[in-house]
């Protein structure tokens, strides 16, 4: 775990997780609720984001989550939409960094600087734990924010049954990727997802 990267490794796990949740908080007041600021999370602060099981699981295993940024869905205008925009709010906001970073370093490139190991390792993580962040946190398990869209899309009756089973969650969640099922399911999307993304640059440049 501790490695010569590990100076690469952590700017870029704080700036995915940073942006996620800063991401949340954006769309919820955006959309007329202050929770989130009256909580002190619309900031682009990490600390305020930290969640100790999360960072360990991400530091051991590659996979963990954020402290959950809290909404009052009640303040939406449509409470089930609010949701659901503000859940995808974070993984598309990881996207939109791995993306934007991409794009940089291969300009930086084409317009012929040379780049040189810490600039490749930092772009490389950056790119890498963004895309993870995003596609890991749309798996429909709680707390992940798939399952708020899932529950989103639920009837109501179901949506309640869902929300119920969200405390054994994190411990279902623990053991599948102790299992190494979640790998198996995230690995070749995000391998999708950084294809699309140097094709789209490809196409651009």
């Amino acid at each position: 775990m501790f490695d010569a990267d590990m100076i690469f490794r952590i700017p870029a796990l704080l700036m995915a997780l940073t942006i996620h949740e800063y991401a949340h908080a954006r769309a919820a007041v955006n959309l007329g609720d202050p929770t989130p600021r009256l909580h002190g999370r619309l900031t682009l602060n990490p600390v305020a984001h930290l969640d100790p099981l999360g960072l360990i699981m991400l530091w051991l295993f590659k996979f963990g989550w954020a402290k959950p940024v809290p909404i009052n869905p009640s303040n939406f205008r449509n409470w089930r939409k609010g949701t659901i925009i503000v859940s995808l709010a974070g993984p598309l906001s990881n996207i939109g960094l791995a993306f934007l970073t991409a794009f940089i370093f291969a300009l930086v490139e084409k317009l012929g600087f040379k780049l040189n190991y810490p600039m490749e390792m930092t772009a490389s993580l950056i790119i890498g734990y963004n895309i993870l962040f995003a596609v890991f946190n749309l798996l429909p398990i709680p707390p992940l924010d798939g399952s708020k869209v899932l529950a989103g899309f639920l009837p109501v009756k179901y949506g309640d049954y869902f929300e119920r089973f969200e405390q054994y969650g994190p411990f279902l969640l623990i053991a599948l990727v102790y299992l190494g099922l979640v790998s198996k399911f995230v690995q070749p999307i995000m391998s999708s997802i950084s294809q699309l993304i140097i094709m789209i640059i490809n196409v651009v440049l």
